[in-house]
């Protein structure tokens, strides 16, 4: 049934698409968008919209599916030749209701970003952020009067710092949520270097995911893959670090570039006008801030060393697992002395300073529990929200006071939250019409008899394409893996290679698709429409896949080892 004669019907029913948006969405939408590009919720919807239609157009079908063991976690996978027609379902009254399933299917990342923004707005009610961010540009300025760094730039060293940092966290642990918790307070450091917050993001959100790109360790992608494709765990590790280092060093030039432009003329940023708002909050910050240090932050400052001396007696030892290496230390004793070195000379100084270093210990805490005891999101929202309202209480905050403090942050990321949740909507429509399986069988069918380096390239492209409705990077490993390692035995290519199309697929385009949450969550925080992110970004994703298809033909032709 799904032979040669099922392409061409694909094929002619998606040329009924092309005409249907043509005349309809093109004919209506056009005269609007050039006089004015529309909101990011007109482009969420019209997308929404567009996935219903396709449900009405593309055959439905289904996978057959089983769980199976991998690295020592179940997994749902594919079954192998098992693709089927099952009922159609066009959706229609669906899309009123794709918002509450979007917010449900999305209802972490969306309580999460909540409960940062409600952390940090109780932060940055204590001016903690701004005398931070104050001492950390006096601090550069000094380092001018070293020869090679007045030459490199100090604003350069900073921004290549922080991309490298943020890119090896994605490309070992898969940072991916986590970088939210950052934007809020990388953003602000960018406008107060005089960049604007598209800098900012790439030095943040853009820098993990380009890390999650070039992945080097990361179980959610690599280490499932991988398993899926019964190789050994993060074989093939040398070749993949070559990767990761020309990806990020790649990122490093065009920010830099970037940046070096908006330095010069910042009104050549798309973002000028609206990043009036982070501009208008580091005036406020420029105000005299009255440096004390007051009982209240002595008390909570004792007792977080008493909880962490507890948490330190329960958990002594902590295992980080990297590769195929693990290994444990005594992370948490360890950190719960530099608590109390670090905490009592920021008292010493003033408040300020101490919830500095509380927020310094709370990002070390998370990478020690991501890294070795599996936290995710619930352990991440728990330990920002304890240090929102530890850091209220330590600047002597009523509790009242607190509380409107995080309703206030948590209204200000009301938007970004109602759009990760139309995002989620999109991949609901997608499912519920059960298109996504017919689409994912369409494609791997087009491969057919091609060469190994066009196949590889057809590897490539269905991973990028299929990222753009299902971002998930482990989910996506299930759901194509099982197929294209095998295709990939007959057509004589490793399946190394096709994990590697995989992670390259898989990674870049989640930087652009509306369907990311973590993007959508990213861009909302930072207050960058989406519409302008697009117009922004889409040059420099366009390299980056023709890159990626750059650093795949080696893995066809050349004896890497792992490979």
């Amino acid at each position: 049934m799904f032979d040669g004669f099922y392409l061409f019907k694909m094929a002619l029913k998606w040329s009924v698409v092309t005409f249907i948006l043509h005349n309809f969405v093109h004919h209506h939408l056009t005269i609007a968008m050039l006089k004015k590009i529309p909101h990011t919720y007109t482009i969420i919807c019209t997308v929404i919209l567009f996935c219903a239609v396709l449900s009405w157009i593309i055959p439905a079908g289904e996978y057959a599916r089983q769980t199976v063991e991998v690295n020592g976690v179940s997994r749902t996978v594919i079954v192998d030749h098992s693709f089927h027609a099952v009922q159609q379902t066009p959706q229609t009254w669906q899309v009123f209701s794709s918002l509450l399933e979007g917010f449900e299917r999305q209802a972490g990342i969306i309580a999460f970003l909540l409960i940062i923004g409600g952390a940090f707005q109780i932060m940055n009610s204590s001016r903690a952020i701004d005398a931070g961010i104050f001492s950390f540009l006096n601090y550069t300025k000094g380092l001018e009067k070293h020869r090679i760094i007045k030459r490199v730039g100090v604003n350069n060293v900073v921004i290549a710092s922080v991309i490298t940092l943020f890119s090896l966290f994605g490309a070992v642990f898969g940072m991916s949520e986590e970088t939210l918790a950052f934007v809020i307070i990388i953003v602000p450091l960018a406008i107060s270097m005089g960049y604007d917050s598209i800098t900012g993001i790439c030095m943040v959100y853009v820098a993990a995911h380009v890390g999650f790109s070039g992945a080097v360790l990361n179980p959610f992608t690599i280490g499932i893959a991988q398993g899926l494709s019964d190789l050994p765990l993060f074989s093939g590790f040398e070749y993949r670090l070559l990767c990761w280092f020309i990806l990020t060093a790649t990122l490093i030039a065009i920010v830099l570039r970037y940046a070096g432009r908006i330095k010069k003329n910042p009104k050549k940023s798309l973002m000028y006008e609206a990043d009036a708002y982070w501009r208008k909050r580091g005036e406020h910050a420029a105000e005299q801030i009255d440096y004390k240090t007051t009982p209240s932050a002595w008390i909570v400052y004792g007792l977080i060393l008493v909880a962490l001396i507890a948490f330190s007696v329960v958990y002594p030892q902590s295992t980080f697992t990297l590769g195929e290496y693990a290994f444990s230390c005594y992370a948490l004793p360890v950190s719960t002395v530099l608590f109390a070195l670090f905490g009592l000379l920021g008292l010493r100084k003033s408040n300020h300073f101490f919830i500095l270093s509380l927020l310094g210990f709370t990002i070390l805490f998370l990478v020690i529990g991501v890294m070795a005891h599996g936290w995710y999101l619930s352990e991440i929202s728990a330990i920002f929200l304890a240090m929102g309202v530890l850091s209220g209480f330590a600047n002597s905050e009523k509790t009242d006071t607190i509380i409107k403090q995080f309703m206030d942050g948590a209204k200000d990321m009301l938007s970004a939250a109602i759009v990760v949740g139309l995002a989620g909507g999109i991949i609901q429509i997608l499912q519920n019409g059960h298109i996504i399986d017919p689409i994912l069988h369409s494609l791997a069918s087009l491969m057919g008899e091609a060469g190994k380096l066009v196949s590889l390239g057809a590897m490539y492209l269905i991973q990028t394409l299929i990222n753009l409705i299902i971002p998930s990077g482990s989910a996506k490993a299930a759901l194509t893996m099982p197929i294209m390692a095998p295709f990939s035995d007959v057509i004589g290519i490793s399946r190394q290679a096709t994990v590697m199309a995989f992670q390259f697929g898989d990674g870049f385009t989640n930087m652009i698709t509306p369907t990311s949450a973590v993007l959508m969550g990213a861009l909302g925080i930072a207050r960058i429409p989406y519409e302008v992110w697009v117009k922004w970004f889409w040059r420099i994703l366009l390299f980056f896949i023709i890159l990626g298809m750059v650093l795949l033909i080696p893995t066809a032709l050349l004896p890497l080892n792992g490979f």
